[in-house]
């Protein structure tokens, strides 16, 4: 059973105490996030998942080897025999703890050999009908067949990522003025967030005249923000991450410059966003880019309203603090929008 590091004990304890014929041992060879559980008589992997939710993933171990590679080979043709059929496909996942002279993807490329030679079956390594699991403790090692439906995935079928839906937007908002210190701690936030979404441009858009200093701090916070979260993406991300341009403009100018793109004003004053999924969406498809504009302190001015396509109240009733505001809006409009982004995707 594999749990949250640190709650190997707990969990433990819990099988225990849902079944006191079983034998739990936490944190088997030192190795941590493990309890092997021995004495099974048979279904207890479901009394665990059911009643231990501190257990993240039962596997039931179907055969055991010593670690190296024509062990695990011969295990696992054991394994799989009558567990994958030849008209299914399969993946092998392998998790290497200790040090050996091979690798896991070695494990993988042997394991994987010998099960579609024994089976006839296909390799699929994104959606797999069966996973051999292969968990190696030092000079042990545990093989486990499940179906590819346990697996949780972040990405499958009609499931698009969102970050090109997210770059047509231009987030056009307006400073945060106050104490400096409350400048550019609101600068990184929203910094963060703008970048947390990788939207297509951050413009800065006062209206009229404001204290260069307080602008100035805002603006750094922004930087930083923006900064801080990109290097995280640039370490979690298989892709390049998008860095998040900055401008600034007085909103009015703005507003003049951009006639003929579509505005999107986030006020009270405006209708809730769950009844605007048509307009909004009239408003985003196929468009390069789409203004959308949040006051700070103080709201956007009236006047703008009138320039606007929509303005949209995203939580009725509620006041939204300046650093959510815009991830707020982003994630209402993908909320609201995704099944016509998908649409327009598979086109």
């Amino acid at each position: 059973m594999k749990t949250a590091l640190g709650m190997e004990r707990v969990a433990a304890s819990r099988i225990v105490e849902e079944a006191p014929w079983l034998e739990a041992t936490p944190s088997p060879k030192g190795f941590k996030g493990l309890v092997l559980v021995s004495g099974c008589r048979g279904g207890e992997d479901k009394i665990i998942l059911e009643r231990v939710p501190e257990a993240d993933k039962v596997l039931v171990v179907h055969a055991r080897a010593k670690a190296t590679l024509e062990d695990l080979q011969r295990a696992a043709v054991e394994a799989v025999r009558g567990r994958i059929s030849s008209s299914e496909c399969f993946a092998v996942r392998t998790v290497r703890r200790g040090r050996h002279s091979f690798t896991s993807i070695d494990v993988n490329v042997a394991v994987g050999d010998a099960v579609k030679r024994a089976t006839g079956a296909c390799v699929n390594l994104s959606r797999p009908d069966k996973v051999v699991a292969v968990e190696i403790l030092q000079d042990e090692a545990l093989i486990s067949v499940y179906p590819g439906s346990m697996e949780w995935r972040k990405h499958g079928p009609g499931k698009a990522p969102l970050h090109r839906f997210f770059r047509r937007f231009s987030i056009v908002q307006m400073p945060y003025l106050g104490p400096l210190d409350a400048c550019r701690n609101m600068g990184v936030r929203i910094g963060r967030e703008v970048q947390n979404f990788e939207v297509g441009e951050l413009v800065v858009a006062p209206a009229g005249v404001v204290e260069g200093d307080q602008l100035l701090h805002f603006l750094q916070g922004i930087f930083e923000g923006i900064e801080s979260r990109y290097r995280i993406q640039e370490k979690s991300y298989s892709r390049r991450p998008w860095r998040v341009p900055v401008r600034v403009q007085d909103l009015h100018q703005l507003v003049r410059d951009r006639r003929g793109e579509p505005i999107i004003v986030f006020e009270p004053e405006g209708e809730p966003v769950s009844k605007l999924r048509e307009d909004l969406w009239r408003l985003v498809k196929g468009r390069r880019r789409v203004n959308l504009l949040f006051g700070s302190r103080e709201g956007i001015p009236p006047g703008v309203y009138r320039f606007a396509d929509l303005v949209v109240d995203l939580a009725p009733g509620i006041t939204l603090s300046t650093e959510y505001a815009a991830s707020s809006a982003l994630i209402a409009l993908a909320t609201v929008l995704y099944g016509d982004y998908l649409a327009e995707e598979s086109q």
